[in-house]
Formats: C-alpha cells, structure tokens, sequence
C-alpha cells in the first residue's frame, strides 16, 4: 500500500512531529554518512520512496542528487525554490544506468513496495560496486507502526532480524544498523520539546526504549570474475617445453 506524495509532503514539512522525525532520523544518516571532508565529493546520491527529506545535507556536497518516487505514490518538485531533482518512476524499472549510484537512501520505499524482490533488485542495479544502501523501515516493536496518524502506520513493518533477511536474500552485505524516533507519535508540545532529549537518551539505552525505525546499511559486494581457462594454465605450467626431443645417451 502506498502512501499519496501530497500525505507524506504535509507530515514532514507541515506538521511538527513530522519535522522533528524528520531532523531525527536525517541526523542518524548524517552520522552514517558524513558530509563533512571529501567523502562526498564526486558520489552520486540518490534516494527512493520518499527519502528526499534525508538527502537535503548532501546536496552541496555530493556531485549529483537524485529523489526517486514510486508512480503509486505520485511526485513533488524538490527541492524548494531550487532546481528540480526528483523523477517520477515505476519502482521496478528506475530511470538510471547500472552502477551509476554511490549511495541510496531508501525510506517508505520497502515497506510498501508491491514487487519487493523486483523494487530490491534495482536498488541493486543501480548501486555501483562497493557502494551503500541504507533501508529505513518502521520498528515492529515500536510505538510508531501500529499509529496510523504517521506514514510509518502503513505497509509492513520490520525488525532488524527481518530486514537484515530480506537484504541478503537481495544479494546485499548488512554493514551496520542504527535506530531513530525514540519518542512517542503524539503531537503534544512536551514531547515535541523534548524530541532531542529522547533521541539521545534512546539511542543510549536501545535496549530498553523501542525505536520507531530500524535503519540497516548494506554494500554491494561484486566478485571479480576468473578468466577462462587460467586453471588449466597453472597445471601445466612448463607447457613451453612441450614438443622437445628426448635427450640422446652419451656414446661413450
């Protein structure tokens, strides 16, 4: 089940709880992916479901930024008062070369896909070798995915046993993980106040304070192909002396 783009645009940037979730869980990628130094310098940065809220950092940095939207979902012109990146696409056929991607960013994007397998496995055409994915999905033993006041109320949730199963089945290798929205789903000003507080203390004691996403980073890992016929090559590797005459004992 997809969300309505114009949904997802009036929670994140017209409601206050859908501002602090967005500062939240965008400082956790930033600490995932710095923008600080050269490390984005020439990586081309792209995000699909509805991501772009996360990709505003990278967008001095970072050589090219792409928002990818899902056509169910429908698209919006982002970033605002600035140049367009976003695209609509069918999210099983994105409109981008093989390998092209250094990093992707995937938020409302795997829990509602409807062709899971399909929508991963471009999420892996895209991504060059060596490069990173981060799937956000909602918790499903937060506070936030069983609220369906929030665009984590819809699709299926997840647990990070789950998703890490889901991306290897992809070919995917999990890297790290890391979890945001320690505070409740509610609107009310003291915990919207105390929003900072609650992620800081939260992602102390994960333990004990459920998140409202689990967030997974995974690379693409290409083996380097054999070439044909090198085995044969090593077992016989004094093949230059092939066709030499046999030695003649001494006559005398």
């Amino acid at each position: 089940m997809h969300l309505d783009v114009l949904d997802l645009r009036n929670f994140y940037y017209r409601t206050q709880l859908g501002r602090a979730a967005q500062r939240a869980i965008r400082d956790h990628v930033v600490d995932l992916w710095p923008t600080s130094g050269t490390g984005m310098a020439g990586m081309t940065v792209a995000g699909f479901g509805f991501a772009v809220p996360l990709l505003r950092p990278y967008l001095q940095p970072a050589r090219r930024v792409i928002g990818l939207m899902p056509a169910q979902q429908g698209v919006m012109p982002w970033p605002a008062g600035e140049p367009n990146v976003s695209a609509l696409c069918d999210e099983t056929c994105w409109p981008l070369e093989t390998g092209r991607v250094d990093r992707l960013v995937v938020m409302h994007g795997l829990e509602t896909s409807d062709n899971l397998d399909a929508m991963l496995a471009e999420s892996w055409r895209v991504l060059g070798p060596g490069g990173r994915a981060l799937f956000i999905v909602p918790n499903r033993a937060g506070l936030w995915a069983p609220r369906e006041t929030t665009p984590f109320g819809f699709g299926r949730p997840y647990t990070l046993t789950q998703l890490d199963q889901t991306v290897r089945r992809a070919g995917f290798v999990p890297e790290r993980h890391a979890a945001a929205l320690y505070i409740p789903p509610s609107h009310r000003k003291f915990w919207l106040r105390s929003a900072a507080m609650w992620e800081r203390v939260g992602t102390r004691v994960s333990g004990l304070l459920a998140a409202g996403v689990v967030m997974l980073e995974v690379s693409k890992q290409v083996a380097q192909p054999r070439k044909p016929g090198l085995g044969a090559a090593v077992r016989k590797p004094l093949s230059i002396l092939e066709g030499a005459g046999k030695p003649i004992a001494d006559a005398f």
